[in-house]
């Protein structure tokens, strides 16, 4: 049985060092400066954050531009540092098997992290770290509009699901609530994305990140079986969108 949850959304203030609204500069980019995700990955590559000045390469994120499924993990490590691209080490490895496990492929999903940039010592990104790479990961989720958020390891829960009792507790379960990413960053920002549902909430999956599941085989099969409360949830979220453009093409019919 799949567990779903819905939660009021966390308060949210700007990101630190982010200019006040109507201030905002290249310095200190908001979500609204980027029309496109090759706009993201520039400004990424051009950054000169303190966790920017260390990389070897800035890892973007990749996938599907229009992905119904977005992942989103913690950091690059020492192999997506050489190379740029996100889970491409043992983990990555492990993160095709899973998606292979319920009929997707990485052309399918968008991948991405809570920073772009590998910390030193792969140690855990720091709260300021985390903040400034924040109006790249918003860009990205209001581009790609995805209609489930999968956050893979504590600091992608952390931003999404706050609220809610440690992954150890939650893994495996799926929630609804509102996106952080909806949350204007000045009265000139975009509108929140469309993948909504209903009630405008964004669907969430929560899982262990898969570089658990290589250190120790009972989470690897925590891993394999709660990776299925993706698919079952994507049946329920293509439900509400065949509902919701029904209910529009009625709207449509009876204005003409």
């Amino acid at each position: 049985m799949v567990s779903f949850t819905s939660l009021d959304p966390p308060s949210l203030s700007a990101p630190a060092g982010q200019a006040p609204a109507g201030e905002e500069s290249a310095a200190n980019p908001t979500s609204s400066h980027f029309e496109s995700l090759e706009a993201v990955a520039k400004a990424i590559e051009a950054c000169t954050c303190s966790l920017c000045k260390e990389r070897t390469k800035p890892v973007m994120g990749e996938g599907n531009p229009e992905a119904e499924v977005m992942l989103i993990g913690e950091a690059p490590g020492f192999n997506e540092d050489k190379q740029g691209r996100p889970f491409v080490g043992a983990a990555g490895q492990f993160l095709d098997e899973l998606l292979a496990s319920i009929g997707l492929k990485r052309t399918d999903v968008f991948i991405t992290n809570m920073v772009h940039a590998r910390p030193p010592g792969n140690r855990d990104p720091l709260p300021e770290e985390l903040d400034a790479s924040w109006p790249y990961l918003k860009a990205q989720i209001e581009l790609v509009a995805p209609k489930l958020i999968v956050t893979l390891g504590r600091h992608s829960k952390g931003k999404f699901l706050p609220d809610t009792d440690s992954i150890s507790r939650i893994h495996g379960q799926a929630f609804k609530r509102k996106n952080p990413a909806d949350e204007v960053d000045s009265p000139a920002d975009r509108q929140p994305h469309s993948a909504s549902g209903f009630d405008g909430a964004q669907w969430y999956v929560a899982l262990y990140h898969p570089a658990a599941g290589l250190h120790k085989q009972e989470l690897k099969e925590t891993i394999i079986k709660d990776f299925q409360t993706i698919k079952k949830v994507l049946t329920v979220v293509r439900a509400e969108s065949l509902v919701l453009s029904q209910i529009e093409n009625r709207k449509t019919q009876s204005v003409s």
